[in-house]
């Protein structure tokens, strides 16, 4: 549910990009640009974190998360909460946003309280449950600031010191950073090694990362709502030092990789896309880095168009797309085999997804970004919409092969499927390395 919601944002956001380009040229602190930016926020990024919590609890942070009604009405809320501000943002009416950041904030209360009372007692590293439970401590703080900044611009009660920009810059460093990036960081140090594969990294750097984000994404706050620049500029450092670590990481994982299973197809597109995701979390972190030290200017500010793409469509969220590609085969994959009393046969994980479907999406993927990144910073329209429109076809066929993917978890029928024998015959169950 939280995928599907999450494609149909992602998909609106790049659809008004590719028709109505003009809309969100320029100046980026507008209000269509904002909702555009919020439905990819909001809309795609965090409820597609929501959505995998339920997949990455049990599989790779050995935490429980049954889903029940409650959760159910958490999505509801979350889901009905991102319409409504992206609605009152495209519309320029700032008085229905309150309500509606109410109730995001109360479905991102719900699954954060339920995951990390699960991840309590789970037997994996403090510091991986560390990354997550700041996780949401940083998006609840980012909620209530971007409410209270909400409040303020309606201008009937003044509570924040500062102009409106300062806050916005404050409210999304908080939230990609302390949020999307603290929780993709934990988490990825349980799934690369599952992806690539590879072995699990430990120890002190993993430790260090949760600190360095930690520190780096509160000082930004700090310093941009105050504007400190030197606070900035130090938190800034500390963010590309935790990331540093992160990257290190993976460095390591693709040292100690180890052999892909022989049913695995070749090219294996969420690799592709989890490695690529790595590429513009370098490439954001040196336009925030140029960013933070450098006087502000007309270069600067399609810079800052430029960090934005990297950072939330190349960074966050092609890494969501290359883990869903991993995640949600697994989980069709058990959720079929319980259907068939634990008997099976049921295809493979690597039997599900649609090949051609994947290659599209990737590629739609590949060309979108960077183009998107260069149409923004020329000022190019006929650039952002080709772009946007080659992006918009790999969101769409990645949400076919999501549909086609999710049809083997609900097929009560198991399909036949050639049984081997010998060396050659699959095992009971994959494993996460598979």
């Amino acid at each position: 549910m939280y995928f599907g919601a999450a494609h149909l944002f992602l998909a609106l956001a790049v659809a008004v990009v590719a028709v109505d380009p003009r809309s969100v040229a320029g100046f980026y602190y507008h209000p269509r640009m904002l909702a555009v930016v919020h439905l990819v926020t909001l809309g795609w990024i965090s409820l597609s974190i929501l959505g995998a919590l339920y997949i990455v609890s049990p599989l790779a942070l050995r935490a429980p998360l049954p889903a029940g009604r409650g959760d159910t009405w958490a999505w509801a809320s979350s889901v009905v909460g991102v319409s409504g501000i992206v609605s009152h943002f495209w519309i320029d009416e700032l008085s229905g946003m309150a309500y509606s950041a109410l109730l995001v904030i109360a479905g991102f209360v719900w699954v954060g309280a339920r995951v990390v009372r699960s991840l309590w007692a789970a037997p994996v590293q403090t510091a991986v449950k560390a990354h997550v439970v700041l996780a949401f401590a940083n998006v609840t703080l980012a909620a209530l600031f971007g409410l209270t900044a909400g409040i303020d611009k309606l201008g009937s009660l003044d509570i924040l010191p500062g102009d409106s920009l300062r806050h916005a810059l404050a409210h999304a460093h908080l939230a990609g950073i302390g949020w999307a990036t603290m929780m993709a960081v934990g988490i990825g140090y349980r799934l690369f090694p599952m992806v690539l594969p590879a072995a699990m990294p430990t120890g002190a750097p993993i430790v260090a990362s949760a600190v360095l984000l930690e520190a780096g994404a509160l000082g930004l706050f700090v310093g941009l709502a105050s504007g400190v620049g030197a606070l900035v500029t130090a938190s800034a450092g500390a963010t590309l030092a935790g990331l540093g670590v992160f990257m290190s990481q993976v460095i390591w994982m693709q040292r100690h990789s180890r052999p892909a299973p022989p049913a695995r197809p070749v090219p294996e597109f969420g690799s592709l896309h989890a490695l690529l995701a790595v590429v513009y979390l370098g490439l954001s972190a040196g336009c925030g880095l140029v960013l933070s030290i450098a006087s502000p200017s007309v270069t600067m500010l399609r810079l800052a168009t430029v960090y934005g793409v990297f950072a939330l469509l190349g960074f966050l969220g092609q890494l969501i797309v290359g883990m869903e590609t991993r995640l949600l085969p697994l989980h069709a994959w058990y959720w079929a085999f319980a259907d068939s009393g634990w008997r099976g046969p049921v295809p493979s994980p690597h039997q599900m997804p649609s090949r051609g479907a994947q290659r599209g999406a990737f590629l739609g993927w590949l060309v979108g970004v960077p183009g998107l990144a260069g149409g923004f910073y020329a000022e190019s329209i006929p650039l952002i919409a080709a772009s946007a429109t080659a992006l918009l076809v790999g969101v769409m066929l990645s949400a076919a092969n999501g549909f086609v993917v999710a049809r083997h978890a609900f097929r009560r029928t198991p399909a036949v499927i050639p049984v081997q024998s010998g060396a050659d015959a699959p095992s009971a169950s994959p494993s996460v390395d598979s």
